[in-house]
């Protein structure tokens, strides 16, 4: 490739009849101008297209590391997800052998209740029958010594009156 330094440089032979050699290196001079600046642009936008080339390069690879950890946070979501269900598929479980383990304690304590119950109204029966007979058999303890209460004053009151009798025949004799 022709740089524009080559162009500046560039020499013509002279010939008789050529052309204006004034004109010519005018005209050169433009070419030269613009070849420079087409020239300059050119290595820009090489220079450009390299540092993208860089971040496309760049960026490929970001795009693969993305890739690869949208892999693993799917592949690890996938397994928080498995383990969730099956924490809660455990914790269902324990949940109801415990609710059957308290509702089976829960029946053992109404039956206790009862069979306690159905105890202490046999005992409560047995107390009131005891207590009958205590009192009763007090009653007729009662009424045996009031008999013999009344027996002894009926035997007293005889005797008084045989002694009276007894007086009343011995002052009369």
């Amino acid at each position: 490739m022709i740089t524009p330094l080559d162009i500046q440089n560039k020499e013509f032979n002279k010939s008789f009849r050529g052309y204006n050699s004034k004109n010519v290196d005018i005209f050169l001079d433009e070419i030269i101008d613009d070849y420079e600046k087409i020239y300059k642009e050119n290595i820009e936008l090489k220079d450009k297209i390299n540092m993208l080339s860089d971040q496309i390069s760049h960026y490929k690879s970001m795009e693969e590391t993305l890739k690869s950890t949208l892999i693993v946070a799917q592949t690890t979501s996938e397994d928080v997800v498995l383990a969730a269900r099956q924490k809660s598929d455990s914790i269902i479980e324990d949940a109801e052998i415990t609710a059957k383990k308290m509702i089976e304690q829960a029946r053992e304590d109404v039956r206790n209740i009862k069979q306690e119950y159905e105890y202490l109204k046999k005992e409560i029966f047995v107390f009131k029958t005891r207590y009958k007979s205590f009192i009763e058999a007090q009653l007729i303890s009662l009424d045996d010594f009031y008999t013999e209460v009344e027996d002894v004053r009926k035997e007293g009151s005889k005797n008084e009156e045989n002694s009276e009798s007894k007086e009343i025949t011995n002052l009369g004799a």
